[in-house]
């Protein structure tokens, strides 16, 4: 058991859309990720997600709305629910997901990572 320090966590990296390992339960892992700019339009046919923000402001689009979350809220996306993350500033994001989760979902493209890494 080690106990993880988010301020510290994210200060070890800068690039953005590319998240971070810090811990894994039950099949779950806990990403750190920082966000800025958009993200693209993509679905988790088989897992559902949760973005927390850590710090700024994050709009997570739907086809049919936009879901504004800010610091300190957080946001479960269902399975099979297509959404696009959008950062107008730098927004630091933990992620609750299925270590099976590909970042990209449904999308592979130049953001797609296979290989996270842990800090």
């Amino acid at each position: 058991m080690n106990k993880v320090n988010l301020a510290e966590k994210f200060q070890l990296f800068s690039e953005y859309w590319s998240p971070k390992i810090v811990g894994e339960l039950n099949g779950q892992q806990v990403k750190l990720a920082k966000f800025k700019g958009e993200f693209v339009w993509h679905k988790h046919d088989n897992e559902d997600e949760m973005f927390f923000i850590a710090e700024g402001t994050l709009n997570i689009e739907f086809r049919d709305k936009t879901i504004t979350l800010n610091k300190g809220e957080f946001l479960i996306i269902p399975k099979g629910v297509e959404h696009k993350p959008v950062a107008e500033n730098e927004v630091l994001v933990m992620l609750f997901e299925p270590a099976t989760t590909l970042n990209t979902g449904n999308t592979e493209n130049d953001l797609t990572k296979h290989q996270l890494n842990w800090i």
